[in-house]
């Protein structure tokens, strides 16, 4: 095994990453570490700032969960590059989707607890106040202090969040993209809890609580749609691409590649997402019941496997007919 940040060869299990994704995984690593310091300025300050505000108490704790996919990203990062075992035969790559679940799971948990923290503050119509502090000589509203930390972190999640995403991509890596998604959307947090803040200078003790409520909605967002991409991606759903988006278009290949072959008369696959590569299960009808030879099955298992960096277990399986039982439709392009 080789540290990330040398320049020689990086494995995900037995699977060695082309150029570009060990380029990517090291970028993305880099990222994730500077995330971590960012974010230890950010909720140092805000926790200075914090006063009676509730939605600076959400903001903070927003900051604070955000620490969880970094950590979660870089473990699973050095577990996957183990290589499989006696008892672990298809590797270490669901670390990865543990991962996800785990820090899907601390969101959701907090995103509902603040929610029903803030909802009973405003139904009890509790009335936060912020006072001021000596600064320098003078005596000035701790509010201004309060937005102006805000603003100041609102942009880098931002910029570090369109980053990540490009990474995301080339790395199959939904953690990584999960993370993206939440730094992307940072800075309308920051946006509600300046909103918050300025409504109390207002005298609206009211917009406080609606900013929390807004923070802890978008929290309980992010929980609800990473736990649901995560258990989904640990129950073996079929194969999609890194943002959930759309089936991954490598089951395509795979089949249109296996019909094209001169003994093959129809051939379908499915794939399984381990977190970063595919094992694939390939059923093929030989033609006029001829059972291919050996030779021609492994030339046709390693044209697959060149297809594409992330296929890392191939079996073929000569057939008499497609088990369709368990196989995705022909609808689907032959993902699964």
């Amino acid at each position: 095994m080789t540290d990330l940040r040398s320049g020689g060869t990086v494995r995900f299990g037995h699977t060695e990453l082309p150029a570009e994704q060990r380029d990517a995984l090291r970028k993305a690593a880099r990222l994730e570490w500077a995330t971590m310091g960012f974010l230890a300025v950010t909720t140092t300050l805000v926790f200075l700032v914090l006063g009676n505000s509730q939605a600076m108490k959400a903001a903070w704790i927003e900051d604070l969960l955000s620490f969880l996919p970094p950590i979660s990203f870089l473990i699973a990062a050095r577990i996957i590059r183990k290589p499989p075992s006696e008892d672990h035969p298809y590797g270490y790559h669901r670390s990865t989707g543990v991962a996800h679940l785990v820090a899907a799971v601390a969101l959701t948990v907090m995103g509902g607890y603040l929610l029903v923290e803030s909802g009973l503050g405003l139904l009890k119509a509790e009335h936060p106040t912020i006072g001021g502090i000596e600064l320098f000589g003078s005596t000035i509203w701790l509010g201004w202090l309060m937005m102006a930390v805000m603003l100041l972190t609102a942009a880098p999640p931002v910029f570090l969040g369109r980053a990540k995403m490009k990474l995301a991509e080339k790395l199959h890596d939904k953690v990584l993209y999960a993370d993206a998604d939440m730094n992307k959307a940072d800075w309308m947090t920051a946006v509600a809890a300046v909103a918050g803040v300025g409504g109390i200078g207002l005298g609206l003790w009211w917009a406080d609580y609606a900013a929390a409520l807004l923070i802890s909605a978008s929290i309980l967002h992010d929980g609800f749609k990473n736990t649901r991409a995560a258990v989904s991606a640990l129950m073996d759903k079929r194969a999609m691409t890194y943002d959930d988006g759309e089936p991954h278009p490598l089951g395509r290949q795979v089949d249109a590649y296996l019909r094209s072959l001169d003994w093959a008369a129809e051939a379908r696959s499915r794939i399984r997402d381990e977190g970063h590569v595919f094992h694939i299960e390939s059923f093929v009808v030989p033609a006029g019941g001829a059972v291919p030879s050996l030779e021609q099955l492994e030339a046709a298992r390693k044209d697959c496997v060149a297809m594409d960096w992330k296929v890392q277990d191939m079996v073929i399986i000569p057939v008499a007919e497609l088990p369709s039982e368990f196989l995705p439709g022909p609808t689907s392009g032959g993902e699964h």
